[in-house]
């Protein structure tokens, strides 16, 4: 049963559901924080449109830094920014920030616990077309083994706007991965999002599903038809991978026995490691994992290229079972 204080879109299945990719979500954050905040300030590696900084430029151009293809200087100059009392958020696509920047974020920014927000955008495979140079799905990875980092991916346009308003009040470096592709707006703006606290979309006593991203929609939608076959899965939305809230965690695997992880990302490294180092240690329960499986990506439509890494609705269900079968 999904539960009403979830406060999901109406129609969740429907065909004409609104689609509008994460990334815009965090447009309209960052302009919604800057409104409140004088402080905040935003650095840009030539990508203004494509990261969706144009409204903030153009609204406080005095706030914007254009910095050119330099990721390295990028969150270099963003750890100065903050030592000087500043909250800067640092945007390029997820591949080259935190990618190409990562020993200039693990340096200069999280060594020194400084207050930087790190905005990776076109993350996943779904970012298509662009292929395997272009697709981060080593991110989480890369970012959640760095020490004060809290790493977050939102599921769709309304939370990834309340992400965004989020780590501007956060203290300390975050990371939040968004997607260049428009994905299903599935919950509302009335629709809870604290940092660190996962959120039970639907309940349910024979597998967890744990999920972050917008592949949480593809969760949600193998346990409605799973539960025609009566098999009850809850859904947990960890958009939080860092903190992991690791109570919801343990309740799901206490509860259901049995844990079936879901992301748009590499198994290893990812939300799934993260559940099993919690669980291992806790409360050991069978895992299946979703995700890309130790491999590059490639260029394709963006929905061709998610169910051919097998993340689709169907390798869902699938997992499923193949857990179920282990209790």
């Amino acid at each position: 049963m999904l539960k009403k204080e979830a406060y999901l879109a109406e129609n969740l299945f429907a065909k004409d559901l609104e689609q509008i990719p994460t990334r815009d979500g965090y447009g309209e954050g960052i302009v919604e924080a800057a409104a409140k905040n004088t402080n905040i300030v935003v650095l840009c590696a030539d990508l203004t449109d494509s990261t969706r900084n144009a409204e903030f430029k153009k609204l406080f151009p005095k706030r914007f830094v254009q910095v050119g293809v330099q990721e390295q200087l990028l969150a270099a100059s963003a750890a100065g920014f903050a030592l000087g009392g500043k909250i800067p958020f640092i945007t390029s696509y997820a591949m080259f920030c935190p990618g190409r920047a990562w020993e200039q974020i693990r340096t200069n920014i999280c060594l020194n616990d400084v207050n930087v927000k790190i905005i990776g955008s076109h993350a996943g495979v779904s970012v298509g077309p662009d292929g395997a140079t272009h697709q981060a799905i080593e991110d989480i990875a890369i970012t959640r083994v760095i020490p004060n980092m809290t790493v977050i991916a939102p599921c769709d346009f309304h939370e990834a706007q309340k992400a965004t308003v989020a780590i501007a009040k956060w203290d300390g470096p975050c990371y939040v991965r968004y997607a260049r592709e428009s994905t299903p707006v599935f919950t509302t703006k009335r629709t809870p999002f604290t940092i660190g606290k996962a959120t039970v979309m639907r309940e349910g006593k024979d597998v967890a599903i744990i999920a972050c991203g917008p592949l949480l929609w593809n969760a949600l939608k193998a346990a409605d038809e799973l539960a025609k076959q009566k098999i009850q899965c809850r859904v947990i939305n960890s958009h939080t991978i860092k903190p992991l809230d690791e109570k919801t965690v343990i309740a799901a695997a206490e509860d259901c026995k049995a844990i079936v992880t879901v992301e748009e990302h590499q198994i290893a490294g990812g939300l799934g490691g993260a559940v099993a180092e919690c669980l291992a240690k806790t409360y050991p329960v069978p895992m299946e994992f979703i995700g890309v499986r130790d491999r590059f990506g490639e260029s394709g439509d963006p929905k061709e290229l998610i169910e051919h890494f097998g993340m689709g609705v169907k390798h869902i269900r699938t997992a499923v079972k193949k857990v179920l079968k282990r209790k």
